[in-house]
C-alpha cells in the first residue's frame, strides 16, 4: 500500500496500556527516541500490538508543529529534536523539512509562522506532535 503520508517512521513497540476504548502505545523509534501513540483499542487488538511489535507510526505533516526552544508546561508528549535541512515558502504555507535521528519529518505550517519563528536551513527545531494524531501501521 502506497500512502501520502510523508512521515512514516519504522520502530518497535515497547509498552501498551489499554483502558475499556483508547490504548497508549509506546514505539521506540529506529533513531533511538521514543513516541507515543494513542490509539483505539479495537486498533491495538485487530493489529495484533503488543512489546517487541515492529510498526511505523504515521503522521501528516500538517499534525507537526515546530518549536525552536523547549518549552515546559505543555501537553505533548512527543518532542523530536532536529534540525532543518529543507524549507519552501509558499504563498500561504511552508514546508519544513527536519532531518531527525535515523530519519526525516516534514512538517507543514503557516508560512506567518515559519517568518515568525526565524527558521531557515540549518536551524535547531523540535517536532512536536500529539499522541492522538500518531497513527501504526503493521508491516
Amino acid at each position: 500500500m502506497t500512502l501520502s503520508i510523508r512521515n512514516q517512521l519504522p520502530g518497535t513497540v515497547t509498552e501498551v496500556h489499554t483502558g475499556e476504548v483508547m490504548a497508549t502505545v509506546k514505539v521506540r523509534l529506529n533513531g533511538g527516541q521514543d513516541l507515543m501513540a494513542a490509539i483505539t483499542l479495537e486498533a491495538v487488538e485487530q493489529l495484533g500490538l503488543a512489546p517487541g511489535t515492529p510498526v511505523r507510526a504515521l503522521v501528516k505533516s500538517t499534525e507537526i508543529s515546530l518549536a525552536t526552544s523547549t518549552i515546559d508546561g505543555l501537553s505533548i508528549r512527543n518532542r523530536l529534536p532536529g534540525a532543518i535541512v529543507h524549507l519552501t515558502h509558499g504563498g500561504a504555507m511552508a514546508c519544513v523539512k527536519i532531518s531527525v535521528a535515523d530519519g526525516e519529518l516534514t512538517a507543514v505550517i503557516t508560512k506567518d509562522a515559519a517568518e515568525d519563528l526565524g527558521l531557515f536551513v540549518g536551524s535547531d527545531v523540535i517536532a512536536l506532535i500529539k499522541s492522538t494524531e500518531v497513527a501504526l501501521a503493521t508491516a
